[in-house]
């Protein structure tokens, strides 16, 4: 069976709940190598002039000649093999899960889990912050998006999936852990200790607000999950029937890390006309799905513009992408994340699964997302000191609200 991920959630919350950290999958029964009777399915998927003789030679040399051969465990030998060969491609976004990883991660993306409440990727080879959730201990603890994690529990991360961070940071809903993290332009290394907590994310929120004379209705979306979609409409029947009238909208994507392909094309048509272009999947041979807009363009009437920072990623790239192609609506702020491959999820045998990238998004003028993201045409950087007090929607500390706000103006 392959389940498609409508986005890719590589990206991944840090949120679980029930879990101790670094489960590993273990069975003291499991016969040994040397025990071996019979090789089953040898053949599936056989390549042709493959040489796998160095295999049944480490395989036999281990079997025959390992010291102790009570650690032999044939199942993780095979599952050990597997993955060697899914990390070989040098792709963080396909991995191996065994059995129990692969619940684990099942968990994960239907979101029955909790823990510190961000979401982790890895960038340049370095597992990396995508973005603190609002009012979560990782937000409360001064995690910012950027921020590089270079230790947990005093273990490096070099070389670490991040699947595999998920699986250590998670935990029970009042046990501690240590994230050691490296931030800002100086790199400032420093232990975080955080409490876990069980999570609730915000999806939409929406306020107005009045600068000299004028209203604009601001719009922050958090995360493009299943309840997106309703409280965006929510959002934007509220705005309609406003009084006073918005005379602009700013829609704010900062820190929003992504989620559900589906909702990026639902929120796209809320701006453009039907039929309109949002995003084309590109496979490896070269078939391409194009994906276009389904809506009524309601918002088409708004003079809107868009913030986006190094946490907009995935879902939230798309929509700016598609926003900033169509419609030439200005984004203010950073440089997105660049996090823009679909995966697919495999159910394999006895419970064990494969998450493999599949294809990459390109915006509607032919950007490709991945590692590159999307520049804003409008600039504003924070300074350090102004990412660890900045309030998103805040105009006494959010220089990015005040640069949409004159621009609209």
């Amino acid at each position: 069976m392959i389940k498609k991920l409508s986005l890719p959630l590589v990206i991944i919350i840090c949120l679980a709940l029930g879990f101790g950290g670094g489960v590993l999958y273990t069975n003291k029964n499991a016969p040994t190598a040397a025990a071996i009777q019979q090789l089953v399915n040898q053949d599936t998927g056989k390549v042709q002039n493959i040489d796998f003789s160095i295999f049944w030679k480490v395989w036999n040399d281990l079997s025959a000649k390992y010291v102790d051969k009570s650690k032999l465990d044939v199942q993780k030998m095979v599952y050990g093999a597997v993955e060697g060969m899914v990390n070989s491609i040098g792709d963080p976004y396909t991995v191996f899960f065994e059995p129990v990883k692969a619940q684990q991660f099942a968990q994960e993306i239907s979101g029955a889990f909790g823990g510190v409440g961000m979401e982790i990727g890895v960038k340049n080879n370095v597992l990396t912050v995508v973005a603190p959730l609002p009012n979560t201990p990782a937000a409360r603890a001064g995690i910012l998006a950027g921020d590089k994690i270079l230790k947990i529990n005093g273990t490096s991360t070099q070389g670490l999936a991040a699947e595999e961070a998920v699986s250590i940071i998670r935990g029970k809903v009042g046990t501690k852990v240590t994230i050691t993290i490296s931030s800002g332009s100086e790199n400032k290394i420093r232990d975080i200790i955080i409490t876990r907590e069980t999570i609730k994310v915000p999806t939409v929120v929406w306020k107005m607000i009045n600068q000299n004379g004028k209203n604009f209705a601001y719009i922050q979306a958090y995360e493009f999950n299943e309840n997106i979609n309703s409280q965006f409409k929510k959002a934007v029947d509220e705005i309609e029937k406003s009084n006073p009238k918005a005379d602009g909208i700013i829609l704010d994507l900062r820190n929003n890390p992504g989620g559900l392909l589906d909702s990026a094309i639902n929120l796209a048509g809320y701006f453009v006309e039907k039929g309109q272009p949002v995003v084309s999947e590109v496979f490896g041979d070269g078939t391409k799905n194009q994906f276009t807009s389904d809506g009524n363009a309601i918002l088409a009437k708004y003079k809107t513009v868009i913030l986006v920072n190094g946490g907009s990623a995935s879902a939230s790239e798309i929509l700016a992408g598609a926003l900033h192609d169509d419609l030439h609506l200005k984004l203010i702020g950073e440089k997105t994340f660049g996090k823009g491959v679909v995966q697919e999820l495999v159910n394999l045998d006895a419970g064990a699964s494969l998450k493999v990238t599949v294809a990459q998004w390109f915006t509607p003028a032919g950007i490709n997302i991945q590692l590159k993201g999307i520049e804003p045409d409008i600039k504003v950087e924070l300074t350090d000191d102004q990412k660890k007090n900045i309030i998103f929607g805040d105009l006494s500390v959010d220089p990015q609200l005040q640069k949409a706000l004159d621009t609209l103006k």
